[in-house]
């Protein structure tokens, strides 16, 4: 009977360790952001695809029958669009790369997902404030008053208009409290979620899911670092000057009011790109406007391999002076000497009608090959896409139907489009844009204007880029005689 006793007890003791450790597992699972995320992600996720399953099986709609409440059956993109707001800041703004990349993804989604463009939650007034007493400690006295209705609510940040003590107006830029390390650990369940449809699902391998999150996350980590923005803005001015564009700015920054979360900044005051009855009724050159601004944007890309990567309307302004303002500089093109020359080449060869050169672009800014590479057959392929853009005006062509048949067309051939090349027609698919109500009948790869004036700039960079190699050829082979033996 004792035994007995003591086996029961054992027993009984065995099961409260047992749950004991399972509640410590649950609480240290917790404690850690990546896998706190994961629990959050899992059970969001379990509440989607049981509203997805109750809609299959009919019991949403019976349960409105029921309660006489209307009955809307829930789309795959509407549940996605769901699960992305219930799981934060992170998601919405993958979200919004859907909603502003028509054509890159399925127009379902594009436009479902356009609904969380403006559809972020404030931060708390005061929790602006405290931010910037933290962030700017005794210099925070250096600023006036501020506007406590934000003036725009990102998934990043939140932006108040205010007034330095100076009596400048500025904007400043205030960081979601704890978006760094949220979006650590929301990278991490998109990089598993990736890397698990490329392990299981051969076609994903050439869409590259991977990369994709992996270009994403690189994307978010700079967008978080305010001090990197003023960088860049300060960047834009010093290049605008240098080819003596004085008519095309970035706001400048507020130098000593600037940290990774905080970065105050001149106030642009003027009319969006798009508000097109605005720019007219004002008597505008609106066609002048847009082929200025890019020009300057191409010579950002041909001479300094820096360029505002995302130029939609709501960073780019015609300002009360007339002056053209690029704003938000969180996402940035960068390319090195030998991608420089390849998109160049690229965009040239392009307007040149040379799809042969574009298909050998394309397979050197790919991260392979394929072995059986039928070269005639992708550039036939490549053309039929193309040669359309080159003879059509430039207003009246729609990237969301190019871009798709781009994709098509290499992937056809087991190669996936290269993502400097994703990034570069994305930006002309927001021009494109602004031509429609601007200038409808500019075709920007035909335009003389822009044409000789690209091809103008390659080749002074060119000279510019050969004058740097000799010049530091001669300074190592001058070093190199100086040494000692």
């Amino acid at each position: 009977m004792a035994d007995c006793g003591a086996l029961v007890y054992d027993q009984t003791d065995m099961g409260t360790y047992l749950l004991a450790a399972l509640a410590a597992l649950l609480l240290l699972s917790l404690a850690f952001g990546a896998t706190r995320r994961m629990w959050v992600f899992t059970l969001t996720a379990l509440r989607y695809g049981g509203l997805w399953l109750a809609d299959a099986l009919g019991l949403r709609w019976l349960a409105c029958k029921v309660t006489g409440r209307p009955y809307e059956r829930y789309t795959r993109p509407a549940l996605m669009r769901r699960f992305c707001e219930d799981m934060g800041p992170t998601f919405v703004k993958f979200g919004q790369i859907i909603a502003s990349s028509s054509g890159l993804f399925p127009d379902a989604y594009v436009k479902e997902f356009q609904k969380v463009l403006d559809a972020v939650k404030p931060i708390p007034y005061s929790v602006v404030t405290a931010t910037i007493a933290k962030e700017l400690g005794d210099k925070a006295s250096l600023i006036a008053t501020i506007e406590p209705v934000p003036l725009a609510s990102a998934s990043i940040a939140q932006v108040h208009c205010a007034t330095l003590a100076t009596g400048q107006d500025v904007v400043i830029k205030v960081q979601r409290p704890g978006i760094d390390k949220q979006t650590e650990a929301d990278m991490k369940l998109l990089r598993f979620a990736a890397s698990t449809a490329e392990r299981f699902r051969r076609s994903a391998e050439i869409a590259n899911p991977v990369g994709i999150v992996d270009d994403f996350a690189a994307t978010m980590r700079e967008e978080l670092s305010f001090k990197k923005e003023a960088a860049n803005l300060n960047q834009f001015n010093d290049i605008m000057a240098q080819h003596g564009h004085g008519n095309i700015r970035a706001p400048r920054p507020v130098a000593e009011l600037v940290t990774d979360r905080v970065l105050v900044m001149e106030r642009f005051r003027g009319v969006r790109v798009d508000q097109f009855d605005v720019i007219r009724a004002r008597g505008l050159d609106g066609e002048t406007q847009l082929v200025s601004g890019l020009r300057a944007w191409l010579q950002c890309v041909v001479f300094h391999g820096f360029f505002h990567g995302d130029v939609h309307a709501g960073n780019l302004m015609i300002l009360d002076n007339d002056d053209l303002g690029f704003l938000d500089f969180g996402i940035v093109g960068r390319y090195g000497e030998a991608q420089k020359w390849l998109i160049s080449e690229y965009m040239v060869a392009f307007a040149m009608g040379n799809f042969k050169r574009v298909a050998e672009i394309v397979l050197e800014l790919a991260d392979r090959r394929p072995p059986d590479l039928d070269m005639d057959r992708l550039v036939a392929d490549l053309g039929a896409v193309y040669a359309p853009m080159r003879d059509t005006a430039f207003g009246k062509l729609n990237y969301a139907e190019v871009i798709p048949q781009i994709q098509a067309a290499v992937t056809k051939h087991k190669i996936r489009l290269p993502r400097e090349l994703i990034l570069i027609t994305k930006q002309f698919l927001y021009f494109d844009r602004y031509a429609k109500g601007l200038a409808p009948n500019l075709n920007v790869f035909t335009d003389p204007r822009l044409i000789m004036g690209l091809m103008g700039d390659l080749q002074k960079a060119r000279i510019e880029y050969e004058a740097r190699k000799a010049a530091l050829a001669a300074t190592s082979a001058a070093t190199s005689t100086a040494s000692p033996a």
